[in-house]
């Protein structure tokens, strides 16, 4: 089958991490080959239909992803953990892990509880370390095709077209995250409108959220999104955000704020992004990441001095996936996030659109 394989270059590695998106595509440690498609006793093959271009994706071709959590991928690999497929006729969502149910191992303390996404044997087992997309033994969404076990196959409701279907994967860890907020706060302050943040507004409403609503948004495009979602006011940048709920003070070069918003849900997936929502969470309040910012120079004195706490989302349990599938009915307006489909062979492209890039391996 044709896919997109990720083979790791130090040269590239040092190369796209220095000069960022300015990194000729060209360049990129990608290349569209024929592989073979493994078999594999106790899973079944998914033709992809979509298969989306994820933050996590740009920030592994662009050298930005964390060095700690390398040992617990595996390359070379075919990307793409966002996938929408098709099997038996029906068109379902596949959940990209591979716990140890799916690596004939007996269940851990984390998969005995059922937090699969906390497997503590990700790199154990019969399989390469890694969940599709980051697996080498396993081809992701960014091919013809892709390997799953039954149970991690999830029927996309009856009339949601195929550009909302595919948001199935992000809606889940989206999902998690804002279930670590209840009880409810007041308010809640989503920073970055990228497809992560536009997400979380848009969930947040459709869970019933009914407090005051911020975001911060860089471009305009995304300000009106994030209104027509339900934000109640989007900033400009975060410092306008902050001046608006928080007091300033000074003392010769320094200056330090007291105030700010109860939740602060950090969707920008940068360093940058993660100190500035420590600034923007009040006293007592709560960040929360839904992002990866990796390796970032932080000032840590809000965990004690403002006693701001923290939570993360990475993946999500069965039971959060499965909720999320259902919760596409109801998320009208999420295809519009969608910036253009693309052959495998335009990867160049997709990796350069604005937007919400899918790849449709096998044509529309």
């Amino acid at each position: 089958m044709k896919a997109l394989v990720y083979t790791p270059s130090l040269p590239r590695f040092f190369g796209a991490r220095l000069l960022g998106k300015r990194f000729p595509k060209g360049l990129l440690p990608l290349a569209l080959k024929e592989v073979p498609l493994p078999e594999r006793e106790g899973f079944v093959r998914v033709r992809v239909r979509q298969s989306g271009v994820c933050g996590s994706d740009l920030a592994l071709l662009y050298g930005k992803s964390p060095p700690s959590i390398a040992p617990f991928f595996s390359f070379p690999a075919v990307l793409g953990h966002e996938i929408l497929g098709e099997y038996e006729g029906s068109l379902v969502a596949v959940n990209p892990l591979l716990a140890c149910a799916d690596r004939g191992l007996p269940p851990c303390p984390q998969c005995q509880r059922g937090e699969e996404g906390l497997c503590q044997n990700v790199a154990e087992g019969s399989l390469a370390p890694g969940m599709l997309g980051y697996n080498r033994d396993l081809p992701g969404g960014w091919g013809e095709w892709v390997l799953a076990r039954p149970e991690r196959l999830y029927p996309i409701p009856q009339g949601v077209p195929e550009d909302r279907a595919v948001f199935a994967e992000p809606l889940a860890v989206v999902l998690r995250g804002l279930k670590k907020l209840r009880p409810w706060p007041e308010e809640v302050l989503v920073l970055g409108m990228g497809t992560i943040g536009l997400l979380a507004v848009r969930l947040l409403r459709a869970l019933g959220y009914g407090g005051r609503l911020f975001a911060v948004a860089k471009y305009p495009h995304q300000a009106e999104r994030a209104k027509a979602f339900g934000a109640d006011e989007v900033f400009p940048s975060a410092q306008e955000a902050l001046l608006a709920r928080a007091r300033r003070y000074r003392y010769l070069l320094f200056e330090g704020f007291r105030g700010g918003y109860e939740a602060v849900v950090e969707a920008s997936g940068s360093g940058r992004g993660f100190r500035q929502a420590l600034a923007l969470a009040r006293e007592g309040g709560k960040v929360l990441l839904l992002g990866a910012p990796g390796l970032a120079l932080v000032d840590l004195s809000p965990f004690w001095f403002k006693e701001v706490g923290l939570e993360g989302s990475y993946t999500y349990t069965r039971e959060d996936f499965r909720e999320a599938v259902g919760l596409l009915s109801e998320l009208g307006g999420l295809e519009a996030l969608v910036g253009g489909r693309y052959p495998l062979v335009a990867w160049r492209e997709a990796l350069a659109a604005k937007g919400k890039a899918l790849f449709a391996p096998n044509g529309p």
